[in-house]
């Protein structure tokens, strides 16, 4: 367990951000006064730390910016709390992935230098498990890269855990990329890519496995930078989803935000954002190339993880599922008797996914 706990953190992960996207995310937007003080510490962690980037940035320049990619990314899509966590973690024992870790979300900018001091006091600071699922938290373990992006760029979704005031805006902008500008939309490209290749180099991986629900709304621009990349897009029972997504949302916002937020109006811009993530993702994925995507069931997948992994690996022509099969079946085997959180539809939220999922539910033949 570690000494601080997520609902009481001092600062946000802001801390980590270089100080130009700390200045952008914040800059004229309205800091509560109940967070004022969690703002002043957070901005001056940054502005003390984000005076090493400058160190990783030339041994960047030096290693990594001039190398090509050797292969386009694995993409793990679906809506938040559609199973991809724990697809990401089946996948990333295959060791031929590279992936984005839980402390590289923090600290995008102390992979290449400073690291393991960085590292060892995260680790002895941080909870060991998700407070909302169980799930397990290392500073090794594979994450989503939308938090290591928006400590590089101001551009990114997940400027709303911090300015929840402002969700749709963000969602319309960088999760859809529908009002994103060109320069905005440069910037995207140049830093995801960078993530890749130092996420490579840091977990010695060739092939670069994303688990992100923001890349969801981002397929079209996905395909354009990496032609030949592979999706899994999981849909899971929107019952559920919408029941662990509020509850998810809820308590990952508590230690984050810097303004307030309604639970109604949060619950509101859930139903709204998935709405809008799924009839966007069904719109663009028909720019997939043939063979490049598969659509999976996670109640299939938690069925049989290994069945299903290796079919996944054969439907888009994976190498190295044989190399990896003792690891993953380790891990799967590990995973037994995990006991997940339970959810009860009251009336209210059958009726809330009915009145605005309802298409899902048809398209993907799920029930109560």
């Amino acid at each position: 367990m570690g000494l601080l706990e997520f609902n009481k953190l001092p600062i946000n992960t802001l801390v980590g951000a270089d100080w130009k996207t700390f200045n952008a995310i914040t800059k004229g937007r309205e800091i509560d006064a109940a967070y004022k003080g969690k703002y002043r510490l957070t901005k001056a962690v940054c502005r003390l730390l984000s005076t090493l980037a400058p160190l990783q940035d030339k041994r960047y320049e030096k290693l990594l910016a001039d190398k090509p990619l050797e292969h386009d990314p694995v993409f793990i899509l679906g809506h938040w709390r559609s199973g991809t966590t724990f697809v990401h973690n089946v996948f990333s024992c295959d060791k031929h992935f590279g992936y984005n870790t839980t402390y590289q979300t923090v600290f995008p900018h102390l992979m290449m230098w400073g690291q393991p001091f960085f590292k060892k006091n995260m680790s002895w600071l941080m909870p060991d498990k998700r407070p909302t699922d169980n799930m397990e938290l290392a500073v090794d373990l594979p994450q989503e890269e939308e938090f290591a992006l928006a400590n590089m760029m101001p551009y990114t979704y997940y400027n709303f855990w911090f300015l929840p005031k402002h969700q749709q805006e963000y969602a319309d902008k960088y999760l859809l990329f529908d009002d994103i500008s060109e320069a905005e939309l440069k910037v995207f490209e140049e830093t995801f890519t960078k993530l890749i290749k130092i996420s490579l180099w840091n977990t010695h991986g060739t092939q670069f496995l994303s688990k992100n629900p923001p890349h969801t709304g981002r397929v079209k621009e996905l395909v354009k930078m990496f032609p030949n990349a592979k999706f899994i897009y999981l849909m899971r029972n929107p019952y559920t989803v919408f029941e662990s997504t509020r509850s998810f949302f809820t308590n990952t916002i508590q230690p984050l935000k810097l303004q307030d937020i309604t639970p109604a109006e949060l619950e509101r811009n859930i139903l709204s954002v998935y709405a809008k993530l799924y009839h966007k993702y069904e719109a663009d994925k028909a720019s997939i190339p043939a063979g490049n995507l598969i659509e999976v069931k996670f109640e299939d997948f938690e069925a049989d993880a290994m069945g299903m992994t290796e079919h996944i690996y054969d439907a888009l022509s994976i190498p190295g599922f044989a190399d990896a099969r003792a690891a993953i079946e380790q891990y799967v085997g590990g995973k037994k008797g995990y006991k997940k959180n339970k959810y009860k539809y009251d009336d209210r939220t059958v009726q809330l996914v009915q009145d605005n999922w309802d298409f899902a539910l048809k398209q993907w033949n799920y029930e109560l």
